[in-house]
């Protein structure tokens, strides 16, 4: 398959999630080019000054420095967190129509500098923005990634690392669905080190962890304005697997074919990331109400699909 090689990064959008993002890089080394895009020029300018004079801390070289759509025809990854930001008291799905419009713009603009790498999109509701990105790049569903459930699988971890006293890395266990509210825990799967988490848990405490992870983003939102840290390490995670092609799996925004019964709808799902994007869709065996739960997160996006693309 012919893509672009290298491991050159371009980020648009430098709000808070993508200068969290560009923060996050070059703190962990992930690449040695990265390009700042963005409406707000003198933002970005000044993101990539503030980034510059702290390279001589970070693990490894890096070139830091702001560009324009011609400058993804190289990238091996194109980086989306541009968008309207979500407001308190807003979904995440209230955004799409602004959201899609504005990426027709930004995709339209990116495939036309002659961008054949990977997309990876961060902006919110994020699985409409994938599938999005998805038809109007025209690129094959692999190399169109969403950041799917993340984030979302990450916050599940650390409230189980809390309630068994376990470091979050040695606790596995997936949050699936919608990155929204018709997500769902795969309780059936949860484990730490082998051992099945949900007998150890009654019905009432893993609805109320189930409630904690769906509800974080509007908690911190009310709280600070925005979530941008623990999305931005999400970012920063799936970027490294795809740039050193790991073949790890991670909870991402992925084109469902068939899997799990459901088709042609970007969903957080598990899968496997390496150097051509997501190499598989990993089907993971769900008992009956995880089952039609995700049904529902499937129904729930495709109508809002359905109102776009009729």
């Amino acid at each position: 398959m012919n893509f672009t090689h290298g491991n050159k990064v371009v980020l648009v959008g430098t709000g808070a999630v993508g200068s969290s993002y560009a923060y996050a890089l070059m703190n962990q080394g992930i690449c040695d080019e990265l390009v700042l895009i963005d409406l707000n020029e003198e933002k970005a300018k000044g993101d990539v000054m503030d980034l510059d004079h702290g390279i001589v801390y970070a693990p490894s070289a890096m070139n830091i420095t702001f560009g324009t759509y011609a400058d993804c025809q190289d990238a091996a990854i194109v980086v989306i967190c541009a968008g309207a930001a979500q407001k308190p008291g807003e979904t995440r799905l209230d955004l799409v129509s602004k959201n899609v419009k504005i990426f027709e713009s930004i995709v339209g603009s990116i495939m036309e500098s002659g961008f054949n790498g990977i997309f990876l999109v961060a902006t919110n509701p994020v699985d409409i923005l994938a599938y999005a990105t998805w038809k109007i790049s025209g690129l094959p569903k692999e190399r169109v990634i969403g950041s799917g459930t993340v984030l979302d699988s990450a916050r599940f971890r650390y409230l189980l690392g809390e309630e068994f006293d376990t470091a979050p890395t040695s606790v596995h266990g997936y949050i699936i669905g919608e990155h929204g509210d018709s997500q769902l825990p795969v309780w059936s799967l949860a484990n730490i080190s082998g051992t099945p988490i949900a007998q150890k848990l009654t019905e009432e405490r893993k609805e109320e962890i189930s409630i904690q992870v769906r509800d974080a983003a509007y908690k911190i939102i009310e709280s600070k304005g925005a979530t941008y840290y623990g999305i931005a390490m999400g970012l920063a995670r799936i970027t490294r697997a795809i740039l050193r092609n790991e073949n790890v799996v991670l909870p991402v925004g992925a084109l469902l074919e068939g899997e799990n019964g459901h088709s042609d709808v970007y969903i957080g799902i598990p899968s496997v990331i390496n150097r051509t994007g997501i190499k598989k869709v990993v089907e993971l065996t769900l008992n009956q109400k995880e089952q039609e739960k995700l049904a529902n997160s499937v129904r729930t996006l495709r109508d809002i699909q359905a109102e776009i693309w009729t």
